[in-house]
């Protein structure tokens, strides 16, 4: 402020001249100053569609909202990708453990939604084999990327499919998925009645939707709250979007095997 009013007194003989001088060094083109030249339109239209697709979700509000009676999680950001990758994942979790609750068979198409860095996908691709498909799906465009990185080295590009959805579009084929499964990523869906619905119309009449969750039962589980689930808030939700339950598979440490069927 102080360097314009200087400005200003300096020249105040000709203030109408040093106005309009200003005015025209905000508006006027940057090649008017022998800067570089203004790009073309469609260079500013290409770049914006990039920005667009680049927008981060986690630029929403910390505190999604509640949906049932429960507090909406925040999403998980791709700058915590390491964290699925973990060492400590394994023992953890036992993820062949999970997928074996699944029985799975060849040719079986399956979606991993919130599929992340495809630490799931990758499991469930070598047991549908190569007559499979396994959509993994991520509503941020950088898992995708490392997604696709991952992929590619374990040579697994032709069972994998990477798939960038959003929070109310899943983006699956309508009528073809046997069963989806959700690793600890439900309880984040800041839309779940439109999340549910669009998961009940990707699966085929008797296909299972599968949730993966975190006890919220057992205070001795050392997830933060919001980032874990009760059986019962589970089917409340599930169950009212027309799912039916058909168990819950106990056999993982710290999280619940929740199992639904679309209606035949």
């Amino acid at each position: 402020m102080g360097m314009y009013k200087m400005g200003l007194k300096i020249c105040r003989p000709y203030q109408s001249i040093c106005l309009l001088m200003f005015a025209l060094a905000i508006v006027a083109p940057r090649s008017s100053f022998g800067q570089e030249p203004k790009p073309s339109q469609k260079k500013v239209a290409d770049r914006k569609a990039a920005e667009k697709v680049e927008e981060d979700p986690h630029q929403l509000p910390a505190n999604p909202g509640t949906f049932m009676g429960r507090a909406i999680a925040p999403v998980m950001s791709y700058l915590g990708a390491d964290w699925l990758l973990r060492e400590t994942r394994e023992a953890e979790e036992q993820p062949e453990q999970m997928i074996d609750a699944l029985s799975l068979k060849a040719g079986d198409v399956v979606a991993d939604v919130g599929a992340g860095v495809g630490y799931t996908s990758v499991r469930i691709a070598k047991r549908v084999g190569s007559s499979g498909k396994v959509y993994a799906t991520d509503i941020q465009p950088q898992m995708i990327r490392m997604l696709k990185s991952n992929i590619r080295s374990m040579k697994l590009e032709k069972v994998i499919i990477p798939t960038l959805c959003t929070a109310t579009e899943t983006k699956l084929p309508s009528g073809e998925i046997d069963l989806i499964i959700m690793v600890d990523v439900y309880h984040e869906c800041s839309n779940p009645i439109e999340t549910l619905q669009g998961l009940k119309k990707a699966l085929k009449p008797g296909g299972r939707l599968v949730l993966i969750e975190f006890r919220a039962e057992d205070p001795d589980v050392p997830i933060r709250p919001e980032h874990k689930m009760t059986l019962a808030q589970a089917r409340k939700e599930v169950e009212a979007q027309g799912f039916k339950f058909q168990k819950n598979d106990e056999r993982l440490p710290w999280q619940h095997i929740i199992i639904f069927q679309k209606p035949e």
